[in-house]
Formats: structure tokens, sequence, C-alpha cells
């Protein structure tokens, strides 16, 4: 058994989420248009496709966010941002030589759930215009609770949601003070019932470790109350204070954050919660019924991560659709313009927005691969690496040989068939993948915690 003290004093220095690799730092200026043309081409290829929408707004600031977003006080700003938005659609659709498929699409903030019926109608209009969208496609949204009401419920019928994403964050009153996040238990279970009635029958609550002001005791509270709301997924993940990069995490207290150890206490303990109540874990930080798509995906070896976190979702192109939003295609990550008004004169003046982007080399592919596994598997088998990579993967099983003998900590271990992080082990996953990450070497940006 690892030491939790012990590893996490040791290897204090903070690592990516690895969300993607290589990741967002990385990215360079000027090469996301590069690679537009490969991804249009790909997207009326015939295979299906899937997209990511970002709606940068929120009506309230919550000081723990480290998304792209912005406050708003006022509607018109979202409100002529949908154009622009449905501009950018048209856009691909003058490229496109024949409708993509739609296999998934998700709408993630800042909130998307504060937008009015109008705008929802509007996105739906131009997404049916754009792709073809049949009974299979996915479309999943971020909501939080306080936007609760008839446009929100109307706007994702009109829509076609099928599965949504519940933010809670922590349901005790003094942290929710402390975070700027007020929402009481009653009015997310009215909001998940609301849901309900509408059909959607995939839910997933965020809840987030490691907050200001919080304890294992309040951290139990939220947990049980979220495991009553029976939603199907749980994401569970560890606050990233990054108030170097997001100035409103400086209105939390440092003081008040609980240390290292503590955070990972809290965890341990949220988690045996969630698997005492029957969830599945899934990967580092979601938890799934059985039966849910999340969990098959898990146990039969077909997990994905992206920029969303965990997913089933295994297209080769995403399109990358609103401000700051981030696409990929078989060469390499797009992503748009990241402040909204230069997005939108860039929109509205017919030209792409795609900024920043990165060209993947043979050696990206290859560490790609094998730390989406480690993060997904917490393993990764070395017969394919040569078949699939060639020369280099013969170097790769070397090198994670290497890797496990020099490890006097107990976090990996490799034999002749396969590198794996133990199960003790495995809530130190992204520092062991890490280890195979060639940029972290030369990389000067301040990650979060690793734990």
């Amino acid at each position: 058994m690892p030491d939790a003290a012990q590893i996490l004093q040791k290897y204090a220095k903070p690592v990516p989420r690895y969300t993607s690799y290589p990741t967002a730092p990385h990215f360079n200026p000027g090469i996301g248009g590069a690679i537009l043309p490969e991804m249009i081409s790909a997207a009326t290829g015939g295979e299906r496709i899937s997209a990511y929408m970002h709606i940068p707004f929120c009506d309230r600031l919550c000081w723990f966010c480290a998304c792209h977003t912005k406050q708003t006080q006022r509607y018109d700003p979202v409100q002529a941002y949908v154009g622009s938005l449905a501009n950018e659609m048209e856009l691909y659709r003058q490229q496109f030589s024949r409708k993509p498929v739609l296999a998934h699409l998700h709408l993630g903030g800042g909130s998307p759930s504060l937008l009015k019926h109008e705008d929802f109608n509007r996105i739906a209009s131009a997404l049916e215009k754009t792709f073809v969208i049949d009974g299979q496609t996915e479309i999943s949204m971020e909501i939080d609770p306080n936007d609760h009401g008839e446009d929100l419920l109307s706007g994702m019928k009109r829509l076609g949601v099928t599965r949504v994403s519940i933010g809670v964050q922590d349901f005790d009153p003094v942290v929710q003070e402390a975070i700027n996040r007020p929402q009481s238990f009653e009015q997310t279970r009215d909001l998940l019932l609301a849901v309900r009635s509408l059909g959607i029958q995939s839910v997933n609550i965020d809840a987030l470790y490691g907050l200001p002001l919080q304890t294992i005791e309040r951290l139990e509270n939220t947990v049980g109350g979220v495991v009553d709301l029976l939603p199907e997924r749980v994401a569970l993940f560890g606050y990233a204070h990054v108030p170097w990069m997001k100035k409103h995490q400086t209105m939390i207290r440092e003081d008040d954050l609980p240390g290292t150890l503590e955070r990972f206490e809290q965890a341990q303990r949220a988690e045996a919660l969630l698997t005492g109540a029957g969830y599945v874990k899934i990967g580092i930080d979601h938890f799934a019924r059985p039966g849910d798509g999340l969990e098959k995906a898990a146990r039969e070896g077909t997990l994905r991560r992206n920029f969303q976190g965990y997913t089933t979702d295994s297209c080769k192109t995403m399109l990358p659709l609103g401000a700051s939003a981030i696409g990929r295609a078989a060469s390499g990550y797009v992503q748009n313009l990241v402040p909204t008004g230069q997005y939108r004169t860039c929109i509205d003046n017919g030209k792409p927005a795609a900024a920043k982007g990165y060209l993947f080399t043979p050696a990206d592919l290859i560490r790609a691969h094998v730390i989406e596994r480690l993060m997904c598997d917490f393993e990764f088998r070395f017969e394919p690496l040569p078949q699939r990579f060639g020369a280099m993967g013969h170097d790769l099983v070397k090198e994670a040989v290497a890797i496990a003998r020099n490890d006097e900590d107990g976090l990996c271990e490799a034999d002749d068939v396969a590198f794996r992080i133990p199960l003790p082990a495995r809530p130190f996953a992204r520092i062991v993948a890490s280890w195979f990450d060639a940029h972290m070497r030369q990389s000067a940006f301040q990650y979060s915690r690793a734990v």
C-alpha cells in the first residue's frame, strides 16, 4: 500500500488532468486554421462526428470556477452571441459537401441553462440545418439549478437533450457562501424531477471536494444528498485552485482550503460512500450505476477521455462551436478564439474562428494512447504498441519497464504483458501518467493539484 502522505509530499508538483495530450497550454497560435480543412473533409466523409458548443456566460460568477466564462446581468450579449453561433454553423454548412451525421453534442459553459426558449430554438434550427440528427444522437447539457424555469425546460425539449449534468458542488450553506454558489437541496431536487418529466433518463451530478471550509462531515452530507437524488452518474472532482489563471478565485481565502492530505482523505471518503451506495468507480473521478453506458464502456475497455472528461464518444472528429471551444481532427487539436468579442467579430464577418491548435507528431500519438489508457483502464498492454506504432512501440515498452523498475513507491508495475497501476495506487494515476508526458519535462505551466 503506498503511503498517501509520503506520496503527496514527494510528488507535490501539480500535474495535468489529461483530458487531452498534449494539453491545451501547448497549443500554438495560427495552427487551428491549418487543421480546419481536414476537419471539414473528415466530417463529410461519411463518419459520425461529435461537436462541443460553448456558452461563455453566467448570470452569477461562482468563485471556484476555472472555466472560460464571464458574468452578465443583461441578456442582450447572450442573445447576440447565439446569433454568432448560428453564423458559425452556417459557415460550416457552406463548406460541407453533405450533412455530417452528429453522434454527440455537448453544450458546456458557462451556463447554457441561462438561454431563453427562443435562443434554444435558434440553436436547434441551426443544428438541424447543418447536421443530420437521428435517433442515435446524444445531446448533453450542463445545468445550473438556479436557472430552473419554463425557458430551460421548453428549450431542452426543443433541442432534444438526452443527458444533463447538474452542478451541485456542495450542499452545505457555509461552503456555498465561501464559493458564491447558493443552491438548496430542494432546488436541485425539483430541477431533477422536472428533467425526468421531460423523459430524460440520464442525469449526472457534479460534486467537488477540496473546497474552502469543506470538512469530511460536510462532504458526507453532500454525497448523501447526491445519492438520495439517484442520478445515473456522479462526477467527483477535486477543486482546482488556480488564482494565477482565474483572478476571481482570489475571492477564496487560501487559509480556508483543506490541506493536501485532507483533500486526499475527502476524496477517499466520498468514493467509499458512492461505491457503498452501489455506484461503480469509473477512472479517477467518475461514478456510474451498473448498466449505465459509461460503466459498460469501462467494463468493456472502450472508455474514452476528452475535454468533457470520461465519455463513450469514440468519434475521430469533434467540431468546436463557440468562443474558446476545442475540437479535434485526426492530425491535431483546434481551439477557437477565446475572447468572446474577437470570436464574434471573426464569425460575423464570415471568417472561421479557429486560432490556436496543435499538430500531432508520431511520438505524441503513442504517448496520447498510453496516457489515455492509464487514465481510463489504469493499464496499457504491450503487444499492440509495436503493431500500431512500429519501432516507437518497442521503445515505449522499454521505457515503461524502466519506469516500473525504478518506482520505489508502489505506484506502478510491469510484467511481460502490460504496464499497470495497482488498485491501491489508482488515486495517483495522474502522477503516473505524467511520467509518460514528454511535454511536462519542458513545461513551465502551472497545473492543479494531482489529488
